[in-house]
């Protein structure tokens, strides 16, 4: 894959369909991501950042961040910027 790797996930909470994501790279509010794993492949642009329930426009490398996603994702995912 072409498409920059900026994380994994780490975490799900499907009650709020949110993924935690360990970055590796910097994210952006508006930022169009790709998720893929064995069973995942969701496309969809960051509407929402949150670290320890605070709304957030951008997050760090190194940061665990939650994000609300489209679909179901699983521990271990990979996170890739398009």
């Amino acid at each position: 894959m072409k498409d920059n790797l900026i994380g994994q996930v780490i975490h799900y909470f499907g009650n709020i369909s949110v993924a935690v994501i360990k970055l590796d790279d910097n994210l952006s509010i508006g930022d169009s991501i790709k998720i893929e794993g064995a069973t995942t492949n969701i496309d969809q642009t960051v509407e929402s950042i949150q670290v320890d329930k605070k709304d957030l426009e951008n997050a760090d490398k190194g940061e665990e961040v939650g994000i609300k996603v489209v679909d179901k994702v699983r521990s271990g995912d990979k996170v890739y910027k398009i």
